[in-house]
């Protein structure tokens, strides 16, 4: 099912200018995550220079990555610093962030005694970031498990009180959050609305195009209806991302990223669909086509997926091995 070969028909004019018609609004789309063994000689070298760093080569092409690690330990304020100086060469770009799980997948440790001191680790890396100006968004990422109670209405609250001086955006999976009263309470607190892509089963968040707050977020995850809710110990976990969009699957969502945008200051698009680079691809794609321009294709990248020369800014640095719309196009057999 994930197998889909690569269209790169662009979308029709209407959906592109749509994409492009909010005055003023800074538009920013990266992958989510830097740090995959897979993406060696996809999107990276596959020998690299001395002194190489993913997120130094990716601030090339992105004025943005979703870090992930921050999702399962506390960014270390050393680290964080590091990071900074990594992506000094492009002035426009900052990160965003995933929220520690204890704090979204962890309730009963976050409400005993041990909350305030992983706040503060929390808050050591994160500050360290915002300080540089280098800080986005942090994101909230809550589970699928993760239902619209008066219980969690609650806890959720109670959460982004906790961390509400950072630009907060929440996401949640579960449709008993399509209410009117749970964009309310994002709008009355500042926060944004993640509206995400992933695969509609049973009660599934479906797509939407809200803003909340003067962060815009959209998250597309890819759509392995095979193995999303797999307990599968044989399937290996990154097959749950091992999806390429297609350009007609990314049409309805240039048009709501666009409506998003109309209505935020600043608008951060994430792919996770990061298996093999497929993230990347689709970054790209979406740029080129909000943006309308020509965009900066990884070398590695453009001979797994030629498709993407006809969106890349210069020519191959080395001939291609195959003519475009020969040999590999069809990279997902």
């Amino acid at each position: 099912m994930a197998r889909r070969k690569s269209q790169t028909k662009p979308p029709s004019n209407e959906t592109t200018s749509r994409a492009r018609s909010a005055p003023g609004s800074i538009l920013r789309v990266g992958p989510a995550g830097w740090s995959y063994p897979d993406w060696a000689g996809y999107v990276y070298p596959s020998r690299r220079t001395k002194g190489f760093h993913e997120a130094t080569y990716l601030a090339e092409f992105f004025d943005t990555i979703e870090i992930n690690t921050t999702f399962y330990q506390p960014l270390r304020p050393d680290h964080a610093a590091q990071w900074i100086e990594r992506v000094a060469a492009n002035p426009l770009f900052v990160f965003t962030a995933k929220l520690w799980q204890r704090f979204t997948h962890e309730i009963r440790s976050t409400t005993s005694g041990s909350a305030a001191a992983d706040e503060c680790a929390v808050r050591a890396g994160f500050d360290v970031l915002r300080a540089a100006k280098r800080l986005g968004a942090v994101l909230l990422q809550f589970p699928f498990s993760f239902h619209r109670t008066a219980e969690t209405v609650a806890y959720l609250s109670a959460v982004i009180k906790r961390f509400a001086d950072y630009p907060l955006v929440v996401e949640v999976r579960h449709a008993s959050w399509d209410s009117p009263e749970t964009l309310e309470l994002l709008r009355t607190s500042g926060v944004s609305f993640c509206n995400i892509d992933q695969p509609i089963i049973g009660r599934s968040l479906g797509p939407s195009a809200a803003a909340t707050s003067a962060v815009g977020y959209v998250r597309l995850h890819g759509r392995r209806y095979d193995t999303w809710f797999s307990d599968d110990a044989t399937i290996p976990a990154h097959e749950r991302y091992n999806y390429l969009y297609s350009a007609e699957e990314l049409a309805p969502w240039v048009a709501r990223v666009g409506k998003v945008a109309e209505q935020a200051r600043e608008t951060f698009v994430v792919t996770n669909n990061h298996f093999q680079g497929k993230s990347v691809v689709n970054a790209l794609q979406l740029i080129n086509i909000l943006k309308g321009s020509k965009v900066k294709v990884p070398e590695p990248l453009r001979r797994q997926y030629p498709q993407l020369e006809e969106i890349a800014d210069s020519p191959p640095a080395e001939p291609m091995l195959f003519p475009l719309g020969r040999g590999s196009t069809d990279v997902m057999k």
